[in-house]
């Protein structure tokens, strides 16, 4: 089933082409309907997601790599495996300390992502 605005229900990564967002740094977005996204960010190394923030709730898994984490002033490193949550409008960022990926889920849906 598909709903308005969503994407479809099975989806194939290879057929999604990655958009470059900042220097670095290259997104896909996944599956999505208004309350829900997810979203793959692939990050080179020394690569930065610029601090900023935003009224969506958002969980990020490492999928692969290692990340200086800046969430609300405090900083870590998470590696493969590790997560992140941020709550609305917290400021947040990372910086790749090697090549990885992101796997990022917002609530509601970032429809500034599909425009």
């Amino acid at each position: 089933m598909n709903l308005p605005d969503a994407s479809p229900a099975f989806i194939s990564a290879d057929s999604i082409e990655w958009k470059t967002v900042d220097p670095g740094v290259q997104r896909k977005i996944l599956g999505y309907d208004d309350h829900l996204m997810m979203v793959c960010v692939k990050f080179e190394k020394d690569a930065i997601g610029s601090l900023h923030h935003h009224v969506h709730r958002q969980a990020t898994f490492v999928q692969s790599g290692s990340f200086e984490v800046t969430l609300d002033g405090q900083k870590t490193i998470l590696k493969a495996g590790d997560c992140f949550f941020v709550a609305p409008d917290l400021i947040h960022g990372v910086v790749a300390l090697e090549e990885g990926m992101l796997v990022d889920v917002f609530a509601p849906a970032r429809q500034d992502f599909l425009k």
